[in-house]
C-alpha cells in the first residue's frame, strides 16, 4: 500500500515538474521574442533563459512549429479561463462579444506572452512561412466563437437582425488584431482608453 501511494505521488510530482518546465520554457520563449525578435528564440537560447538544456526544449516541442503550437494552446487556455471567469455563457450574445474584447485587451495590456504571439505571427506572415498555418487555425476558432456570440445575440434580440454575423465577427477580430499590432509598434501605448472606446464603439455598432 505504501509503495503504491509512493508511486502515485512520484507520478504526480513528475507531471508537476513537466508542467512547470513547459511553463518556464514558454515564458522564456515569449520573453526572447518580445525583447529580441523571433530570430532570438532558438532552442539553445530558450533553454538557457529558462535554466534548462537545449535538449529538453527539443524534447518538449520537437520543432519551431511545435513550440508555436504550444504557445498558442497555452494562450488559448488562459484566455478561455478568463472568459469562464466572466461567465460568458450566461451573458446575452452582445455582452459575450464585449466580454471577449474586454478580456483580450486587458490581457494584452499585461501579458507579455500575448504580445509575443503577435511578434511571431508577424514574422510568419512576412516570411510566407508554413508557421502561418497554426495561426490561421487559431484565428478561425476565434472567428467562429465570435460569430456564435453574434448569432446568439440576434436570436435573443440583443444584436441587430440585419447584421451579417460572420462579417461582424471578422471586424471585431480585426479590431483586436490591429490594436495588438499597433502595440508592437508603440509599446508605451496606453490601452485603457482604447479598450473603453472599443467597447463603446462595438456596442453602438451592433446593439439592437
Amino acid at each position: 500500500m505504501v509503495t503504491t501511494l509512493t508511486k502515485v505521488k512520484a507520478r504526480r510530482s513528475q507531471a508537476q515538474r513537466r508542467d512547470e518546465s513547459e511553463r518556464r520554457l514558454l515564458a522564456a520563449a515569449a520573453e526572447l521574442v518580445v525583447e529580441r525578435g523571433m530570430g532570438a528564440a532558438t532552442f539553445e537560447n530558450i533553454g538557457a533563459r529558462a535554466g534548462y538544456s537545449r535538449g529538453l526544449v527539443t524534447q518538449r516541442f520537437g520543432s519551431k512549429r511545435g513550440l508555436i503550437e504550444a504557445l498558442i494552446a497555452d494562450l488559448q487556455g488562459r484566455l478561455g479561463g478568463l472568459l469562464e471567469d466572466r461567465r460568458v455563457d450566461e451573458l446575452n450574445g452582445l455582452e459575450a462579444v464585449l466580454a471577449y474584447v474586454d478580456v483580450f485587451l486587458a490581457a494584452l495590456d499585461r501579458d507579455g506572452e500575448l504580445r509575443a504571439y503577435f511578434v511571431v505571427l508577424a514574422a510568419a506572415v512576412a516570411d510566407v512561412s508554413e508557421l502561418r498555418a497554426p495561426f490561421a487555425a487559431a484565428h478561425k476558432q476565434v472567428e467562429q466563437a465570435l460569430e456564435s456570440f453574434f448569432l446568439r445575440g440576434q436570436a435573443e434580440g440583443a444584436v441587430r437582425a440585419g447584421i451579417d454575423a460572420d462579417a461582424a465577427a471578422l471586424i471585431t477580430g480585426a479590431l483586436l488584431f490591429g490594436l495588438s499590432m499597433q502595440l508592437l509598434l508603440d509599446p508605451m501605448m496606453d490601452l485603457a482608453p482604447l479598450r473603453e472606446t472599443s467597447l463603446m464603439t462595438l456596442r453602438l455598432s451592433f446593439a439592437a
